[in-house]
């Protein structure tokens, strides 16, 4: 659920992801009977989410791979299998990049990663703690490097909130943000 839910909510507002995810389910109530679907059904029943037609394709090659690398569409492995070896897995998939892989693996399998979004992004740039061209993955591994494992999953919600609320990506309010002291491109602005 958590992979085909993070599949979902790329390019679109949690809102409108969790519509189609919940429309998705209702079509298909086991991911066997999606592996099976047409992409148009699949994209029928998340039209909702946009870029259905990309992520029906997406979610059934995704859907496909592990069963034919698994044998079924069991992912619980992912929890005690080797951190790496587990995110290589996910990052295997076509369509799955670094934050789907880590969404997985710290919500389902409370996993130390820390996923980056748009939003942490734009906050730890603005901040400093990440340089302006840096990769996905490289963002990925300095995070988790500098952020100490049990706050992971805190740290990541509350910089969503943070970034919705506060960090907008144009007019920001830096005059109500609390880490304006730590912030670069706010001590700027004051």
């Amino acid at each position: 659920d958590e992979l085909i839910g993070t599949i979902l909510s790329q390019s679109t507002t949690n809102i409108n992801s969790g519509r189609a995810f919940e429309s998705l389910k209702k079509k298909f109530p086991d991911w066997e009977l999606a592996r099976r679907a047409r992409p148009a059904s699949i994209a029928a029943a998340i039209k909702s989410g946009g870029l259905a037609n990309v992520k029906s394709i997406v979610i059934k090659n995704v859907l496909n791979d592990i069963a034919a690398r698994r044998g079924n569409l069991d992912l619980s492995f992912l929890k005690t299998a080797p951190l790496d070896e587990a995110r290589e897995f996910l990052t295997s998939l076509k369509g799955v990049g670094p934050k789907t892989a880590a969404c997985v693996l710290l919500f389902s399998c409370l996993r130390p990663l820390f996923p980056m979004d748009t939003h942490i992004f734009r906050i730890t740039r603005r901040m400093g703690l990440l340089p302006e061209k840096i990769s996905d993955q490289q963002a990925h591994a300095l995070m988790e490097k500098l952020i100490p494992s049990k706050k992971h999953y805190s740290l990541h919600i509350n910089l969503i909130t943070h970034g919705r609320k506060i960090c907008h990506p144009r007019n920001p309010k830096c005059e109500q943000c609390s880490l304006i002291e730590q912030c670069e491109y706010g001590q700027s602005r004051i």
